[in-house]
């Protein structure tokens, strides 16, 4: 996939460098219930067993200049089809996962896809501006000891309908979860 600025792809042999430095970034990993890889025998093994396996679709956001990764897009293969993103902080500010992430919805559109969600900490509201620009809305918040680094995390859960259906809201973390509902 392509826009005007990036391309959109999957993650392939070879990005184990860029895999490094993104996945690494603690940073930017600070909001990933995942911690930062510690080294690039994890990035390899990252790249391969998750961005390259069959758990849900992994994008590479790439620059078009050098098509190298400087951030991703993944969508979860579960239920919540949940819409995920990062993006290393000298290319932020510029709209770039915005960008990519409107291309990844059009593409799930035409595939059929009936939904995605996506959630935020709190702590993170950037990411909310993101699923707002993109056109979700805000449904519910809850809380969820997030694991594997066990903290207690705030999460507000966005969604967008791309089938029409505008009644359907996601109500497994509102299930699962102690939910509320904040005044955005």
């Amino acid at each position: 996939m392509e826009t005007e600025r990036l391309v959109i792809r999957p993650f392939k042999e070879g990005d184990e460098d860029a895999v490094w430095e993104i996945f690494g970034d603690r940073e930017l990993n600070r909001f990933l219930p995942m911690f930062p890889l510690e080294s690039r025998a994890e990035a390899k093994d990252y790249l391969g067993e998750v961005l390259m396996g069959n758990r849900g679709r992994h994008y590479a956001v790439c620059r078009k200049e050098d098509n190298r990764p400087v951030g991703y897009v993944t969508v979860g293969g579960d239920d919540s089809h949940d819409l995920g993103y990062g993006l290393l902080e000298r290319f932020r500010g510029q709209g770039l996962i915005t960008e990519a992430c409107r291309r990844v919805v059009e593409e799930l559109k035409k595939e059929g896809i009936p939904y995605l969600t996506a959630t935020h900490d709190v702590d993170n509201p950037k990411s909310g501006e993101v699923m707002k620009r993109l056109g979700m809305t805000y449904c519910y918040s809850y809380r969820e000891q997030w694991q594997p680094k066990n903290i207690p995390v705030v999460f507000r859960m966005y969604q967008m309908n791309l089938d029409g259906n505008r009644d359907r809201v996601y109500r497994k973390y509102w299930e699962k979860y102690p939910h509320f509902v904040e005044e955005i």
